[in-house]
């Protein structure tokens, strides 16, 4: 188990930033998978994020 990276300002664990563009790869949607189970995130025309099951 990888130690949590730490911002040093805040002193709070930094939480993980994943481009939805770069998941999509550059389309419109991708599925996420978690416990066996498909969710698919979508950008909306708006530029809105929607996550299904």
């Amino acid at each position: 188990m990888m130690p949590e990276k730490i911002d040093r300002e805040s002193a709070i664990p930094a939480v993980p930033q994943h481009s939805a563009v770069k998941l999509t790869e550059g389309g419109q949607t991708a599925q996420i998978v978690l416990n066996d189970q498909v969710y698919t995130l979508r950008i909306t025309r708006a530029g809105k994020l929607i996550l299904t099951k």
